[in-house]
C-alpha cells in the first residue's frame, strides 16, 4: 500500500525499534510507495512513512532491495556530499562512506550481507540514519 510521506520532524527524530516477522508487510509498503515517489526519490525508511521499525529500501537501479535491522559491518574512505530527503525540505552537508558492508535479513527474513558503494553506499547510509533518528 502506497503511505503519505511523514514530514513531523519530532516523529522523524525518534530512534525506530528492531523489526520482526511479522514485519514484512512494512517491506512491503516501502516498495509501493517508493514506487510512487520514483521520480524525486532512491530510497527510504520505514519511519517516513509513519512506522517507527528499522526497515529500509534502497534502489540499485536496476532493483530495490529491502532491508531489515540492517546493520553496518564495515566503512571506508569518507567524504562530504550534500543530501536531500523526501521528508525534509532543502539539502544538509553530510559525511559518508564511499565502501560499505551491510548485514540485513531480507523479505524471506534470511540473512544477507552485501557490500556497496558509490552512490548506491551513500542510499543506504542516509536511510540507516533514518533508523537512528538523524536526520540529514
Amino acid at each position: 500500500m502506497v503511505r503519505p510521506i511523514m514530514k513531523d520532524v519530532f516523529f522523524l527524530g525518534q530512534k525506530s525499534e528492531p523489526a520482526t516477522k511479522a514485519d514484512v508487510q512494512v517491506g512491503r509498503d516501502l516498495q509501493d510507495t517508493l514506487e510512487a515517489n520514483r521520480v524525486a526519490c532512491v530510497g527510504m525508511a520505514a519511519n517516513m512513512i509513519g512506522i517507527r521499525k528499522n526497515v529500509i529500501i534502497v534502489s540499485m537501479g536496476f532493483m530495490d532491495v529491502v532491508m531489515f535491522n540492517p546493520v553496518m559491518l564495515r566503512k571506508d574512505m569518507p567524504y562530504e556530499t550534500e543530501e536531500g530527503c523526501l521528508s525534509l525540505p532543502g539539502v544538509r552537508k553530510t559525511i559518508r562512506f564511499q565502501n560499505i558492508e551491510v548485514e540485513y535479513y531480507d523479505m524471506n527474513w534470511k540473512k544477507q550481507r552485501i557490500k556497496l558503494s558509490g552512490w548506491t553506499a551513500q542510499i543506504c547510509q542516509h536511510e540507516m540514519d533514518h533508523l537512528e533518528g538523524i536526520l540529514i
